[in-house]
């Protein structure tokens, strides 16, 4: 499993760092256009995508979680995230849904007796873009119809190979704060006024759907990096098991022998 979880890492890794290409310039292009929309309103970016809630009410969270176990801590960290999250969000009396890819965060839940708005398996070990964007599409749809005021993706994203890190981003509203909105343009990109809201849309739409794809990648590339560590620490507890019961046999064995030579050399005294 160790090697498996070896191989498919490899791809998954280099599948993430070309996705993280097109996310970096996606980015970049929608920092441009909210850049030029700030420019051009005094009173800030006006677009339902970027209008922030200081106290919701109700949340959505989204989060991804493994179809599949035997990878150490690395559903658990999830779980225990979301549902820290969830109980901070009820104390302050917000309404929260969550949203469940990964079938082990789905069984958790659900023997917890917690309601899922969403449940979706095989995703998240086998990411693909239309299902991906279909889901959160989904998710933004009640943004926009104002179902929900925030919506929150939580994942356990990849680092290296043997690290991994709870990643909790915020897909709507957009957070300015995260976008270079201050910083002094060097693009030649022109937008009509009247085309900016029309592009803001598209782009964001692009935006939060690659955010999902790209944190299903990140989710699975990490998910075979906790794989290999937890093969490779059971592969080692299991060699010192061997070792360990081999000397406890050993020890056993040479017991029985005395005990065998002590009744011989007692029986033979016996007799004398």
């Amino acid at each position: 499993m160790k090697l498996v979880s070896s191989a498919k890492l490899k791809r998954t890794e280099e599948l993430a760092k070309r996705s993280r290409v097109y996310a970096t310039k996606l980015t970049d292009l929608l920092n441009e256009i909210a850049q030029k929309m700030q420019q051009s309103n005094a009173d800030g970016i006006d677009n339902i995508f970027f209008k922030e809630m200081k106290n919701p009410k109700r949340v959505d969270i989204v989060f991804i979680t493994a179809d599949k176990g035997l990878c150490g801590g690395f559903n658990s960290q999830t779980i225990k995230n979301v549902s820290m999250m969830l109980a901070d969000y009820k104390a302050k009396g917000v309404k929260v849904r969550l949203r469940a890819v990964g079938r082990k965060g789905i069984d958790f839940f659900k023997f917890n007796n917690i309601d899922l708005s969403n449940e979706v398996i095989g995703l998240s070990a086998a990411p693909d873009f239309s299902e991906a964007a279909e889901f959160i599409s989904e998710v933004a749809a009640s943004y926009m119809n104002g179902e929900t005021d925030k919506i929150i993706l939580i994942h356990n994203g990849y680092v290296n190979m043997i690290t991994q890190e709870i990643r909790v981003d915020q897909v709507l509203p957009v957070d300015a704060s995260k976008l270079e909105l201050n910083s002094v343009s060097t693009s030649e990109l022109e937008v009509e006024p009247d085309d900016d809201d029309t592009l803001l849309d598209a782009l964001v739409k692009r935006y939060i759907e690659y955010t999902m794809y790209y944190s299903l990648i990140d989710s699975l590339a990490a998910e075979h990096s906790a794989r290999m560590q937890a093969m490779d620490a059971a592969t080692k507890n299991a060699k010192d098991m061997v070792k360990e019961l081999n000397v406890k046999y050993n020890k056993a064995r040479q017991e029985a022998i005395t005990t065998e030579l002590i009744e011989i050399i007692s029986g033979m005294e016996s007799m004398k």
